[in-house]
């Protein structure tokens, strides 16, 4: 194994008198997992018996994020131990796996017959599909165009040594033949083009279902890198860190500046699972600069009725503040903000939001709220009988934000009393 090689581990439980193909047969991706330089471990764990396979589509299960395995009949706290649970294998990819592998029960393969698949993507611009119960590899494809490699520009400050695909794709099942697997890459030729490309990918073969689509926006703003009063969006100063997001038929991109550098915005970006083109575009600091939606590689979130979350990093929240009548920033920069996103129409639009009150002094001192992202809380009744909609983040200042989703509490330069808790 080479030094930019990785090892993908796999563990499981072993249920006394099982066979290493039931046991195969039987499990669900992504109880935890750990990476590192060169290793990476994922912690998997059995499927339903009863009521077939579980499919994991998406970074943390579902678009709230919560994580939640609402029908595990296997899996228990006396068998999850030394004894009956441990690793099974690992396999190799050819660069690091900083993107949540997915898995997919079922899916049929042409000319090779029915295979739970495994789905990895890694920083050398690779897709692989892992047979499941042989760990044989499906297939692997490469999303790299002609003459080009992984984006080598920032190993100074970010995924050293190769930028590839970094953020954790997501899969719909009911789109084309197959079924549908969205990937984001970002890449370089020797000429110094840099390339931020969306691909819809069939789930059964890899390849290309619809053109690859680059990255490209503009928004109106005098922020950082605006041209006649517009800002634009340059592939080479971005990272796709957060996880995709589909909802209601658009992919959602959502970006970083490596390592805070500038010129850079806050941009997210939505495009149509169909076709790959771009439905609609909102810059959360058109009017500044910064506001990366890093969320450790979590995030957006959304809600039952559309609204997405995100937690901001640094940045300025219109340097008064200066409000409107309905308590938003005129100058609609939103630094450092746990942020509610309407789809309405397909547009975006920011529907309400959350400032911690210190935030000028928590933007000195780099401490916002990006390190965190947003995990929509199941509806729930509190003790009075009343409906409770929630939405929780937590940051590097050490606080756990929660806010009501019906009234996230915008911004008070005294307190943070009109957050839920």
């Amino acid at each position: 194994m080479t030094s930019e090689e990785l090892r993908f581990e796999v563990s499981t439980m072993t249920p006394p008198g099982s066979t290493m193909n039931d046991l195969f047969k039987t499990w669900l991706i992504a109880l935890t997992r750990f990476f590192c330089a060169l290793t990476c471990c994922v912690v998997l764990a059995p499927t339903q018996s009863i009521a077939g396979p579980s499919d994991v589509l998406t970074y943390h299960n579902d678009n709230a994020r919560t994580g939640q395995t609402l029908h595990e009949q296997i899996l228990t706290p006396d068998n999850v131990n030394s004894t009956l649970f441990g690793k099974l294998w690992t396999l190799d990819t050819d660069g690091k796996v900083m993107a949540e592998p997915l898995y997919a029960s079922g899916v049929t393969i042409p000319g090779n017959g029915v295979h739970n698949v495994l789905y990895v993507a890694t920083e050398h611009d690779t897709v692989y599909a892992f047979d499941a119960e042989t760990t044989n590899i499906l297939w692997q494809i490469s999303i790299l165009g002609p003459g080009e490699h992984p984006d080598t520009n920032w190993q100074w400050c970010s995924f050293a040594p190769e930028i590839g695909i970094t953020a954790t794709p997501v899969i719909d099942r009911q789109l084309g033949p197959n079924g549908t697997i969205f990937v984001e890459g970002m890449s370089t030729n020797a000429a110094g083009a840099v390339f931020q490309r969306l691909h819809a990918l069939d789930l059964a073969t890899g390849q290309d279902r619809v053109p690859p689509v680059a990255i490209s926006a503009s928004y109106p703003g005098t922020g950082d890198g605006t041209v006649n009063g517009t800002v634009t969006f340059d592939p080479n100063m971005y990272i796709e860190r957060a996880c995709l997001l589909l909802l209601n038929g658009v992919v959602y991109t959502a970006w970083s500046a490596h390592c805070d550098t500038q010129p850079t915005t806050s941009w997210v970006i939505g495009f149509d699972e169909n076709t790959l083109a771009r439905t609609n575009v909102l810059n959360l600091t058109p009017n500044t600069g910064l506001g990366s939606l890093w969320n450790s590689g979590a995030g957006p979130a959304s809600d039952a009725d559309g609204n997405i979350y995100v937690a901001m990093g640094n940045s300025t929240f219109d340097a008064s503040p200066t409000l409107d009548t309905n308590g938003f920033p005129i100058n609609k920069d939103y630094g450092n903000a746990f942020v509610k996103i309407s789809t309405t129409n397909n547009a975006l639009q920011v529907a309400d939001y959350f400032l911690m009150y210190n935030t000028a002094q928590e933007n000195q001192q780099d401490l916002d709220l990006s390190s965190g992202s947003a995990l929509v809380v199941p509806d729930q009744m509190d003790a009075q009988g009343n409906l409770r909609q929630l939405v929780v983040t937590a940051a590097k200042d050490q606080a756990i934000y929660l806010a009501d989703r019906t009234n996230m509490g915008k911004f008070n330069p005294n307190n943070n009393n009109a957050l839920y808790q």
